[in-house]
């Protein structure tokens, strides 16, 4: 086996790259696979193989309430696997809907996170949302999204009951938690609820929830 080896004719050492022109070689290989890397990054998904689908995310951070405008949210293309059931394909189809939850920018709108239609303050450009904390604290935890309420005052010495709102909507109840209010003589917090109301009579039912206790009757 050794005498058939040394009769092979000897083959030629290739030379090795050393100094100025080895260093250059390599950064201009490395520049060229970083570059393949950030073009693959930023192909969308349909380029790089990956099923995708147009998804509405926001283009902001959207605090609970808002009704959705057309600068509010954006459609990017999404890979199939990670877009979220209830996600919307068209800007149209969330314009003028009310966020029962803040989100952040770049987050998909999905179903859940919008209500309805039909709601009485959908397509008044004002709306305005209104926090209130509500005398009885066991009201709030019967309420949700959506549900369309009557704000009401009790009587004082100056004033009698009142009606300040009809049909007011439900944005959002924050349950009773570590951090919520407490009322003097209270140990239990009391829980946040949101509601949209027309712009005509938010500014005085949030005046007035601050200075009388504030009730809602259910629909």
């Amino acid at each position: 086996m050794n005498a058939l080896l040394s009769r092979l004719p000897a083959l030629p050492q290739a030379p090795l790259l050393r100094g100025r022109r080895a260093r250059l070689l390599r950064r201009c290989l490395a520049a060229a696979l970083l570059l393949a890397g950030l073009v693959a990054l930023f192909l969308p998904p349909s380029a790089r193989g990956a099923p995708a689908s147009q998804t509405v995310v926001a283009a902001r951070d959207l605090p609970a309430g808002s009704v959705l405008r057309a600068a509010d949210v954006r459609a990017v293309s999404l890979p199939d696997q990670l877009r979220p059931a209830g996600s919307f394909s068209s800007a149209d189809a969330v314009a003028g809907r009310l966020l029962s939850g803040a989100a952040r920018s770049g987050e998909p709108i999905t179903d859940v996170r919008l209500l309805g239609n039909s709601l009485p303050v959908t397509g008044e450009p004002g709306a305005v949302t209104v926090p209130l904390r509500l005398a009885d604290p066991a009201v709030a935890e019967l309420l949700q999204p959506g549900q369309r309420v009557d704000v009401v005052t009790g009587a004082s010495t100056t004033n009698s009951a009142s009606v300040l709102a009809r049909g007011a909507v439900v944005v959002t109840v924050r349950r009773s938690g570590e951090g919520d209010k407490r009322p003097l003589g209270s140990a239990q917090p009391v829980p946040l609820v949101l509601v949209a109301v027309p712009p005509q009579v938010a500014t005085q039912v949030a005046a007035s929830s601050l200075e009388r206790p504030v009730a809602v009757t259910l629909r």
